[in-house]
């Protein structure tokens, strides 16, 4: 590039997995010579690229009005010229987006980072595969281990756009957590859309357990955090690994959706009632302590009132540490939307909703006032209005509780320290350096 340089706003919408994308396509544009920001609301900007979500509806129409916001910038602006979209919804709904919005200059399907240098007629450079520029304080940073999936739940649409499950290989895996821990991260969070299916297009074998094995070996990693593990064919032996390695979180996110054996068969999730219960009762055996992290889905078809008191109570009998709650919507492509009808309100979906979240906040208001006067080591995440904010290992980023705290003395953001609880709230932690 000559002249003067230009700036690239990177928008990133949906999940973790898109953030990682987008991490490493801001290094790749740095390095061929442009300004890069993350996230960027002010309108000092030359070219802007959209990572999208076409996951569930509101995830849709997220990313909808954010392309919208930008159209009304590059109409109204001497400066944007050019917008960029990729991601998912590109994925999935391109023609339509194309004939819809055509003041975006490319769609470009999901992220492929040899067409976006491209579009910047630039190419990636091999040397610089595994660098990124974080869009996160840098102390933790999400590791994306495969692409794709291959379990085919009758309302998700996710295979539709993505594909077939790919592992990444085991080497540049690891290969890519050296960089990251040489770059000064101290948390890996392993994500994929199934973690429990990594190796298996591979080597017809579930390596999960070994990559996290080998991960816990590189120099400057002190937590390793697993995201979306699949509950039908669980690969047990990465238990142990959580039990007996000290740097593995002894956090379990495995996202149930629903507990009726009759949604359970409707939802094609592979696996029972008691199947379910039976994998929940060794993961309690194996790791004693360990906190539990899971979604449901309501309003699924086949849900009606029998079964949804169903998972009412199985949420109470459980008192999971965590738990987030997602409202069916219709999916085109899907299963579930060529195989059944909605016959579940809007109204009936949420109402169900706010009770699953109604009976969680009393079990997390009774579980964190269990840890008051206990002490636990905490990630710093940030400073904000006078006190530091952060999270134990039994808390990922964004979604769980957050750990409040006043300290005398400066404190590093990154850094580690041990912080005595002394109050709480339904899902937040308050307390005292010591």
């Amino acid at each position: 590039m000559t002249g003067i340089t230009k700036k690239i706003n990177i928008i990133t919408l949906g999940c973790s997995k898109n953030l990682t994308d987008s991490e490493q396509f801001a290094f790749q544009a740095a390095e061929a010579g442009y300004e890069v920001i993350h996230n960027s609301e002010k309108p000092d900007f030359d070219i802007a690229f959209v990572n999208t979500c076409g996951f569930i509806n509101d995830a849709k129409e997220e990313s909808v009005n954010a392309i919208m916001e930008l159209v009304g910038l590059k109409n109204s602006s001497s400066r944007l010229k050019k917008i960029v979209v990729f991601g998912c919804l590109s994925a999935r709904y391109a023609a339509e987006l194309q004939a819809e919005i055509p003041e975006v200059d490319v769609f470009s399907g999901n992220y492929d980072l040899k067409t976006l240098m491209g579009i910047l007629n630039s190419e990636a450079k091999d040397k610089s595969q595994y660098e990124r520029i974080f869009d996160s304080p840098g102390h933790y940073a999400y590791l994306k281990i495969a692409e794709g999936c291959n379990r085919n739940c009758s309302f998700c649409a996710i295979p539709l756009f993505k594909g077939k499950y790919v592992s990444h290989q085991m080497d540049d895996v690891v290969a890519e957590a050296r960089v990251l821990a040489e770059r000064g991260v101290k948390e890996l969070i392993l994500i994929a859309q199934d973690l429990s299916f990594y190796g298996y297009d591979l080597k017809k074998q579930f390596l999960l357990p070994e990559l996290v094995t080998k991960l816990s070996t590189i120099e400057g990693i002190e937590w390793i955090r697993l995201h979306y593990l699949y509950p039908f064919l669980f690969p047990e032996k990465l238990l142990d690994v959580i039990a007996e390695n000290p740097k593995v979180c002894k956090y379990i996110d495995i996202p149930l959706q629903h507990i009726s054996d009759k949604v359970l068969t409707a939802m094609n999730r592979g696996c029972t009632k008691a199947e379910t219960v039976i994998l929940l009762n060794k993961i309690r055996e194996k790791i004693p302590g360990a906190v539990i992290r899971t979604t449901m889905l309501v309003g699924h078809p086949g849900e009606g009132e029998k079964e949804f008191k169903e998972l009412l109570e199985f949420v109470r009998e459980q008192k999971f540490d965590r738990l987030g709650v997602f409202t069916y919507s219709v999916e085109e492509g899907t299963k579930a939307a060529l195989n059944f009808k909605d016959r579940t309100s809007a109204k009936v979906k949420n109402a169900r909703a706010e009770l699953l979240m109604e009976e969680q906040r009393a079990i997390s208001a009774e579980l964190n006032e269990a840890k008051i006067g206990k002490t636990y080591k905490v990630l710093i995440d940030r400073h904000e209005d006078g006190s530091y904010i952060g999270r134990t290992e039994f808390d990922s980023v964004e979604v769980d509780n957050e750990v409040v705290f006043a300290s005398d003395k400066k404190l590093k953001v990154g850094n580690f320290c041990n912080v005595k609880i002394t109050s709480c709230s339904d899902f937040e932690l308050y307390g005292e350096k010591i």
